[in-house]
């Protein structure tokens, strides 16, 4: 029993920095799209964001190379889930034609709230009570960031609101999915899903890219996407979606720093001590999760 519980704590803490890996790159990824949205329609950058990952991934994970990666147990689940995570990409890119990285972001920090909810009855992942308190620190200090009610946001808010209800969704389905499909399986369905979603939509908003840079960087926001989607799926593979969920808050150091030197957003004051406590918030849910792994290797039981 002791040498299990070890190591489900292992996989577990993997997990968690496979999820860091993810945000970070998903920063990129962001910033990326933002700085493509002053030369061309956001559809568009969807089109490149997902035509580029879907072929890049296809020179490493193929049909070829990797005899029944297509095959996969729920196809339904896989469709609606590319779907989501579509919807979600989508909605995020329309939004950052109005709002800051920092402001996108700190409404999709609703996310953990959401998967938390919705992970006890879907999948039987119960939060204990101290994550709850861990991620509602970690939400106070986005409000600190986000500051509402104090000059408000554009209405583009309310799609980054939609885009992080998508992501939630999103999330959960991924666990659902790792139970029963590959972590390459997945990820090609993912890609090849957005890909031919958007082929019939881009030649109605199609621009001539303006230089090479701009054409490398539309190769480049595929690579972040598949990238850090392989990331994400093999954590939820690792360790359950209501762990890994409050850590998606380590993305707004990423973002704050890509935000200052790609933009030249200097970070307010709010948001380096909204930055503190999210990343304290994310330090104790780690510590959380080694005191849990230690507890359980003690004891051969479960705990929370």
């Amino acid at each position: 029993m002791i040498e299990p519980a070890k190591t489900a704590r292992r996989q577990r803490l993997i997990g968690i920095a496979l999820m860091c890996g993810a945000v970070a790159t998903f920063s990129c990824l962001d910033t990326t799209g933002k700085y493509l949205l002053h030369h061309m329609h956001p559809l568009q950058v969807v089109w490149a964001r997902y035509t580029g990952a879907f072929l890049l991934a296809l020179l490493f994970l193929n049909p070829l190379t990797r005899p029944g990666m297509m095959v996969t147990r729920r196809p339904w689940l896989q469709v609606g889930r590319s779907a989501l995570l579509l919807g979600s990409t989508a909605l995020n890119f329309f939004a950052l034609q109005f709002l800051q990285l920092d402001e996108a972001l700190s409404i999709l920090f609703s996310t953990p709230f959401i998967v938390a909810v919705l992970c006890g009855p879907i999948l039987g992942e119960w939060v204990g009570w101290r994550r709850w308190i861990a991620i509602g620190v970690g939400f106070l200090g986005v409000l600190l960031v986000a500051r509402p009610g104090f000059g408000g946001l554009h209405p583009a808010a309310l799609l980054s609101l939609g885009s992080a209800v998508c992501y939630s969704l999103y999330s959960i389905s991924t666990r659902v999915l790792a139970r029963s499909d590959s972590s390459e399986t997945t990820l090609f369905y993912s890609n090849l899903v957005g890909a031919l979603a958007m082929l019939p939509i881009v030649p109605f908003v199609w621009s001539t890219p303006s230089s090479w840079f701009i054409i490398l960087l539309m190769v480049v926001i595929g690579g972040f996407g598949s990238f850090g989607h392989y990331l994400l799926i093999r954590g939820h593979r690792l360790a359950p979606a209501s762990v890994l969920a409050p850590f998606i808050y380590t993305q707004l150091v990423w973002t704050t720093a890509l935000g200052f030197l790609v933009f030249g957003d200097v970070p307010h004051h709010w948001t380096i001590a909204g930055g503190l406590i999210v990343v304290g918030s994310g330090l104790y849910l780690l510590y959380r999760e080694r005191k849990v792994g230690t507890a359980v290797t003690d004891a051969g039981i479960a705990a929370d």
